[in-house]
C-alpha cells in the first residue's frame, strides 16, 4: 500500500509558519505541542473529513485543551492549512530529490509517478481532496490553498521530469505532457473512488507501464534509452 500513516517524528520540526491570517500568539510557542496537534488534526481529517472534523475532537485527541489549540490557530480552517503544509513538508523531507540522470528513462517516469502518489495519497491527503471539493463554495480559500500549494507543485514536479525526459530524447516531441500529468493524478483519485482504499504499492508501476509506450520516443525521435538531465522548471 502507499504509505498512509500520519508522519511520525521523534524530534519536532520547525513550528508552522506564522504568516497565516487569523493566527493568535499570546505566549511562547512550543513546536512539540503544535506537532502533536497537527498530527491529531491529520488523523481527524482522514477519518471525519473537513466538514465533520471539530476543534474539540482534535484537542481531545492531542491531549490538550481547546484554549491551548486556539492560542495557536484561530479556527479550523487555519489549523487545516498548517496541517497541509506540515504533511507536504514531511513527505518532501523523507523523499529528497533523486539523481534522475542515474535512472533509465522508464524508471525515472515510474519514480516520478510514485512520488506523486506519496504526496497526494498519504496521510489525510485523499480525504482532504474530497472534502475540499465538497466545501469549495463555503470554503473557497481552503480549496484555493489546496490547489495552489498542494496539487500545482506536485504536478509541476512530475511535468518537469517529463520535460527533462523529452529534452534528452527519451520522450516524443509531440507528447502532450500536461495531459499525461493529469492522467497520472487522476489514476490515484479513480482508484480511491472505485475501491475506497488507497492504491497498492505497485500502482505507479502499472500506470507508468501503461502510459510509457504512448509517450516514449521512436528510434527516429531520439535516443529513447538516454538518461535525462536533472528536472528543470516547467515551460
Amino acid at each position: 500500500m502507499v504509505a498512509d500513516q500520519t508522519p511520525q517524528r521523534t524530534t519536532p520540526r520547525r513550528a508552522p509558519a506564522d504568516s497565516s491570517p487569523g493566527r493568535i500568539s499570546r505566549r511562547p510557542r512550543d513546536p512539540a505541542i503544535e506537532e502533536v496537534i497537527i498530527r491529531a488534526a491529520c488523523k481527524r481529517l482522514a477519518s471525519d473529513g473537513y466538514s465533520s472534523m471539530t476543534i474539540g475532537d482534535v484537542a481531545a485527541d492531542a491531549g490538550v485543551t481547546r484554549p491551548t489549540l486556539h492560542r495557536r490557530w484561530a479556527n479550523k480552517r487555519e489549523l487545516v492549512l498548517d496541517t497541509i503544509e506540515y504533511v507536504l513538508r514531511v513527505r518532501r523531507e523523507d523523499h529528497p530529490p533523486l539523481r534522475w540522470d542515474r535512472l533509465p528513462p522508464h524508471e525515472t517516469f515510474t519514480e516520478a509517478v510514485r512520488r506523486l502518489g506519496l504526496y497526494q495519497c498519504g496521510s489525510c491527503a485523499t480525504t482532504l481532496h474530497g472534502s475540499c471539493m465538497c466545501e469549495a463554495e463555503r470554503e473557497p480559500d481552503l480549496s484555493r490553498h489546496l490547489r495552489d500549494h498542494v496539487l500545482k507543485p506536485c504536478l509541476e514536479e512530475l511535468l518537469a521530469t517529463l520535460i527533462s525526459l523529452q529534452r534528452s530524447g527519451a520522450v516524443r516531441e509531440d507528447a502532450d505532457l500536461e495531459t499525461v500529468t493529469r492522467l497520472c493524478l487522476g489514476s490515484y483519485c479513480a482508484t480511491y473512488l472505485r475501491t475506497g482504499r488507497r492504491p497498492l504499492a505497485d500502482h505507479a508501476t502499472q500506470v507508468a507501464g501503461a502510459l510509457w509506450p504512448a509517450i516514449a520516443a521512436l528510434p527516429c525521435d531520439g535516443p529513447a534509452a538516454a538518461a535525462p538531465a536533472a528536472p528543470s522548471s516547467p515551460r
